[in-house]
């Protein structure tokens, strides 16, 4: 193990973020540089569990003791090659990903967890800064072709997988660029995008073809896919947004969460020729929905400077502690402080939108709120608690329902299961041969962690459907499949 007394001499401590008013004048990520040192220590406090449980609270079943031990030793080659082995991509989720192994932690029985994603964040930052980081083509090419639709983490993983096996892989994405919602939905502040370019990088010189800018379905469609590729991997998340149909949806000031983002990290990158179509600079916004998505307008809103955020909630406010109804080593729901959220803004819980309310000319001008309690199993209104909050920009954050029902859909023939994902077998195949499925569109809207479980997963599986045989690691055993399915 580490250090034997790690747990017990050193406190738990993470990076320390830039100062709220330095850091809302850019578009950069909020942590400051952590000295080695201090990483160390922390890497020390993992216990080396004779079961670690962090395994399973991570999908991807990272090495986690191994590199906490290997980091807190100064071995940083050894300790890159064990977190690669798991994981295709850590800078991704040591920056995204919530951190389920951390409620998993033996250590957050009674104590504060190890700091398990900014030690992952750092090992492959380190191999990064050190050239560590290597193209890894295939030996041979094994003649078999591969298109992957949809460039977000579970694409990208699977692609990544199936090049390394020998196959012939080209990614497709409608975006303009490559990426998915890591490229258009999450904020400059919280992944710098030259992060992704730089893998995409490494992806290109092992042999993965990108083909952006390309609406699958339409430009080309499902049948001359299966007529130019001996598979398909759908990886097209669950893009399919939840609406919310009260009166006055229809008024000039509301927007989706994603039709909003995007625009706010190409102002980030200096892609746009003037201001942002769907700018919140001066105005009065208010967001619904209370989590990760919502905190995200909330820091690109901030950042464009408007003149108050309010982020409403329709649930209660969560408890700082972990409720008993949820105990270790589960993934509690708890009251968690996003950068975002330090740095303006009001958060109310709750509360039910009734009505968005507009001027004369068809213009947001306030949405009318009610207070909300949680008996037997929904939401009753609490009399007398209307009252109306100024509005001028509204943007919905409430989650996803599947994936879109493209015309490539119907093209691949796929059938749909009763939650209106692409229904796939244990093998993560659809009900159309040779067309498999992974990520969001198979899962339902999840985490990037399990996006990337699964590319990792699917790829193994297609690599067997296309010779017969597989070497590449499947993380997500037959039986955790089913109960996804």
């Amino acid at each position: 193990m580490a250090d034997p007394r790690g747990f017990l001499t050193t406190p738990r401590a993470l990076p320390i973020r830039r100062p709220v008013d330095v850091r809302i004048q850019d578009w950069k990520e909020v942590y400051q540089p952590q000295d080695f040192g201090d990483l160390q220590k922390q890497a020390g406090r993992c216990m080396d569990c004779g079961i670690p449980f962090c395994h399973e609270g991570c999908p991807l079943g990272n090495l986690i003791p191994e590199w906490n031990d290997l980091i807190w030793r100064g071995e940083k080659i050894e300790a890159i090659a064990r977190l690669h082995a798991t994981n295709n991509f850590p800078e991704f989720t040591g920056r995204l990903c919530p951190a389920p192994c951390e409620s998993a932690c033996v250590v957050g029985i009674n104590a504060d967890a190890v700091t398990i994603k900014q030690v992952e964040l750092r090992t492959i930052e380190e191999a990064f800064s050190n050239g560590n980081v290597v193209p890894l083509p295939p030996d041979r090419l094994t003649g078999k072709t591969v298109a992957v639709i949809g460039s977000g983490p579970a694409g990208l993983a699977a692609a990544q997988q199936l090049t390394r096996a020998g196959h012939t892989v080209a990614v497709y994405e409608r975006a303009e660029k490559i990426g998915g919602l890591m490229r258009y939905g999450i904020p400059e502040f919280k992944m710098e995008k030259s992060i992704l370019d730089r893998r995409l990088n490494q992806m290109a010189a092992e042999g993965t073809r990108f083909r952006a800018g390309v609406n699958v379905g339409e430009e080309i469609t499902g049948s001359q896919l299966r007529v130019k590729y001996d598979a398909v991997v759908l990886a097209v998340g669950s893009t399919n947004w939840r609406d919310l149909s009260v009166p006055g949806r229809e008024l000039k000031g509301i927007y989706q969460a994603m039709e909003y983002l995007p625009w706010g990290n190409k102002q980030a990158l200096a892609e746009l020729p003037g201001e942002p179509p769907i700018n919140a600079s001066g105005k009065h916004v208010v967001i619904l929905g209370g989590g990760d998505t919502g905190a995200d307008c909330l820091g690109t809103a901030i950042r464009q400077g408007a003149a108050s955020v309010t982020q409403l909630e329709i649930m209660p406010r969560p408890t700082e502690e972990r409720p008993t109804s949820q105990p270790w080593p589960t993934y509690p729901m708890l009251y968690r402080v996003s950068s975002a959220h330090e740095e303006a803004g009001e958060r109310i819980y709750a509360v039910s939108t009734e009505e968005f309310l507009g001027d004369s000319d068809g213009n947001l001008r306030a949405i009318k709120l009610v207070e909300t309690t949680f008996v037997n199993g929904k939401f009753e209104k609490v009399p007398g608690s209307e009252r109306e909050l100024p509005a001028e920009l509204v943007f919905l954050a409430m989650g996803f329902v599947g994936p879109e029902k493209s015309a490539l859909i119907s093209q691949l023939e796929v059938e749909l299961d009763e939650r209106g994902n692409i229904k796939r077998d244990l093998n993560y195949q659809s009900t159309t041969e040779g067309v498999f499925v992974c990520g969001d569109a198979g899962r339902g809207q999840s985490l990037i962690v399990w996006a990337i479980a699964e590319g990792r997963s699917a790829a193994a599986a297609v690599d067997e459907y296309l010779v017969g045989v597989t070497q590449l690691p499947a993380p997500i055993a037959p039986t955790a499949r089913s109960m996804m399915v």
